[in-house]
Parts: C-alpha cells; structure tokens; sequence
C-alpha cells in the first residue's frame, strides 16, 4: 500500500508497522528539524500556504523525510503522486508527467511529484524529469540519503531547494518514543505498558538519530513481551537490546564509563598498542559514541603524544575528522581507525605539551617580559628614533639561514622549553637545532 494511502484507511491502521502508523499527519506533530520547520520558517510557510517550489530533502535515515512528504501530501490542494525511484523506469515518469500536463491544462490543478530515495534514478531517469520541474508542469520532492550534489543532476539541483535535515537528537527520539507509548490511537496507548527509564535511554541510544530503528525495537519488544498476571507488559533495557537485536554495552555517555572507556583508547595509543585502540574504539562504536568526539581525541593525542615525532600525524588525525564529519557513520568507522591506529603506532614525543606548559607557567607567574627593542615592529615611520627593530638581524643573510641573537625577553635568555627528543623525526629536528647551535 502506497505510504501516503493510509490515512484514508484508517481502519487498516493496526495492521501497519508502529514506525508507519507513527508518522505524523501535520506540522504542529512533526519532530525535531526546527532548523527548516521551526515557526516562521520559508519550508514551514510554504508548506502552509500550499505555495511549494521543487525540493530535495537530504539527510539520514529516520529524520522525516519521508514524513514530511506525507504532511505535504495532507495538506496540498495539488495532485499528489508518488514514484518509487526502484521500479520506476523512464516510461513512467513520462506517463506521470502526461497525467500532470493534462491535470493542468484541463483542471488547472498542480501535480507534486515525490520520488523516494531519487539518487537511485539513473542520468537517463533525471534527464527526463527536467523539463516537467523546468516549465512547471510538476512539482519535484526529492528524498535522499546520499549527498544530491554528488548523485543528482546539476540541472535539478539548480532548480529545486536543497534542504538538510539533520541526525535527529536523543531528545527527539525521547518525545517520538513517548508519544508512541501513550498515544492511543495510532500508538501503543491502549496497551497498558511498563517501560523503566533505562530501557528508554538505551533506545535513545541505539537510535543514533533514527526514529524507525527506536520504534521498531519498541514494536517487537511489545509484541514478544506477554502481559504479567495485572495484564502488564513490562520492558526492562534487556527485552528493548534483544528485539533490537543489539547486545547491551555497559556505556553511559554521561557517566564515569564513558570517560573510562575514551581514557583507555587514549592510553592505549599512548601506549602504542594498536590492537587495543582497535578494542576501545570498537566499544564507542558500538555505543553509538559521537564519532566527531572520538576524532577530537585522536587529534589531541596526535599532537600532545606523537607531536614531532611524526608531524605527519596531526596531519592525518585532522583530514581524519573532516572526512568522518562529511561521509559519516558506518563508513566513518574505517576512517577512525585509521587515523587511531596511525597515532598508536607512530613515534612518541611529549615534548610539545611539556614545552608549551612551561612557558605558560612562567607567563603567569611574571610579569611578562619585553619584546627586544631589535625585535619590535620598524614598519612605521619614526620606529628607528625609537630604537624599534635596530639590530636586527635578518636569518636569510645569513649561513642556513641562521644566526644568533637574543630573542626571548630579558630575563629569560637561557630559557629552554622545547627539548627533542631522539623518537622519530624529531630526532632530525634535535641535531639540526644542535648544529645550528653549535657552528653558526
């Protein structure tokens, strides 16, 4: 049955997944996406006045996609109709597009045309849309998961509105569960259930921004669960794991296991032990940990453990993050792991983090030393009535580009806060300052 048929069946509604019967009829019942659907903004005013240009909604699974297709279709005067992106070929957009332009001509009535999962249409498939979203005979709804810059035509892009919707919040899934447990009539309500609140932090978790895999680990939950003599059905975090098929983690991302478990990945590619970082990594994977907090950490350990020693990195624990942030999770995985297991086995230096917090403590403790008057900025006029940059010598005149002046302020001439050590390349970088040092 066609998605958007079943609220003119309501009768039929029982036997319909609890994902499906929970999609939201109106705006006022949609959840989370404030961003695009917050009170006052164009989406949710053109969706209002039924004044709708061609879109793409881009973004995970189970954000509402295809929920707020459905609100559309609801609330629209124009023709509504739906193409499956999997099955349809070319003679059935042609087919659409002919029903539209005659619905137009005779009727004056618009058609909005909603393609699911549309990155699934071939060139040829897209190709033929264009002219209908050109000329306005159709109203193009996109939906995808994949980025549509990358898998939708230029030319469709160019005329549609692009619009993100984003991973839904642990807060969102909240309200979306609860509303399902005690709404009566598409919901669970009528049922008389007992869930404790471990079992609903750990759907929220599970979820990670996906409101169907949250309401089908309910649903199955509730069905396999039989009522106790009081005609209770009583759902406990070990019924919600098994029906959603995942094994419970002891990880609270607000609690002192989280931090125990991101300390020992830390340790562990501290420690230059890669098949532990795998571990560790694996668990907050699996916990749903925010991958963009777990790259931080990488970053962080790559240069207050590895710094110099292998400059290469911070490099590589950076390109790490901005890659996890654009292609996401599960792919995201790989990428971690690479960055981790790269930190792990690398070169050790601390020598970074030492010298920087040796300066700052003899920041705070003096009074600040003054900039060397051969130091100071000359680029202005009467700098050198002043003395300002007088002296100064410029390193390229020199031997390999070096030569020996007084840099830090007086007071701290002999101060040594970078020490290399002999790991990795930072060993070159000791002997090459040892030698500037010592010959120059």
């Amino acid at each position: 049955m066609d998605l958007f048929e079943y609220s003119r069946q309501k009768n039929s509604r029982s036997t319909m997944p609890l994902a499906m019967r929970m999609r939201p009829d109106t705006l006022d019942e949609f959840v989370g996406q404030g961003h695009i659907l917050g009170k006052g903004k164009v989406l949710r005013r053109a969706i209002e006045a039924d004044r709708l240009t061609s879109l793409i909604l881009y973004g995970p699974p189970g954000t509402g996609k295809t929920s707020l297709a459905h609100i559309i279709a609801n609330t629209t005067k124009s023709h509504f109709e739906r193409i499956n992106a999997v099955t349809s070929g070319v003679a059935d957009i042609k087919r659409v597009i002919q029903e539209a332009s005659d619905r137009l001509g005779m009727y004056n009535k618009k058609t909005i045309v909603f393609i699911d999962e549309i990155h699934r249409f071939n060139k040829a498939q897209q190709d033929a849309l264009l002219p209908a979203v050109e000329d306005g005979t159709i109203i193009l709804i996109g939906a995808t998961t994949e980025n549509p810059y990358f898998e939708v035509n230029s030319a469709l892009i160019s005329r549609s509105l692009v619009v993100e919707l984003k991973k839904l919040t642990r807060d969102d899934i909240l309200a979306i569960i609860l509303k399902a447990i005690k709404d009566e009539n598409k919901g669970l309500g009528r049922s008389k259930i007992k869930i404790d609140d471990a079992a609903i932090k750990y759907l929220c978790e599970i979820a990670d921004g996906d409101a169907r895999v949250a309401l089908n680990a309910l649903e199955l939950a509730y069905l396999t669960t039989p009522p106790d003599s009081n005609g209770v059905i009583n759902l406990d975090v070990n019924t919600i794991a098994d029906s959603a098929q995942h094994k419970v983690l002891k990880y609270d991302k607000d609690g002192d296991n989280h931090y125990d478990i991101i300390s020992a990945f830390i340790k562990s590619m501290r420690g230059s032990d890669p098949d532990a970082v795998l571990y560790w990594l694996a668990r907050m994977i699996e916990a749903g940990e925010d991958p963009k907090f777990i790259a931080r950490r990488i970053m962080i350990c790559a240069s207050e453990d590895v710094g110099n020693a292998d400059p290469r990195a911070i490099i590589i624990a950076t390109a790490a993050s901005q890659a996890v942030e654009r292609i996401g999770m599960p792919e995201g995985r790989i990428i971690l792991a690479q960055a981790a297991l790269y930190v792990a086995c690398a070169p050790k230096s601390n020598s970074t983090i030492i010298g920087i917090d040796m300066a700052l403590e003899d920041v705070k403790r003096s009074a600040g030393g003054e900039v060397p008057a051969h130091l100071k900025d000359a680029h202005y006029d009467g700098a050198g009535k002043l003395g300002h940059g007088v002296g100064y010598k410029y390193a390229h005149d020199f031997p390999n580009h070096y030569v020996k002046q007084q840099y830090l302020p007086r007071g701290f001439e002999d101060k040594k806060y970078y020490n290399p050590t002999e790991q990795g390349y930072e060993a070159k970088i000791k002997q090459w300052l040892e030698f500037l040092r010592s010959n120059c």
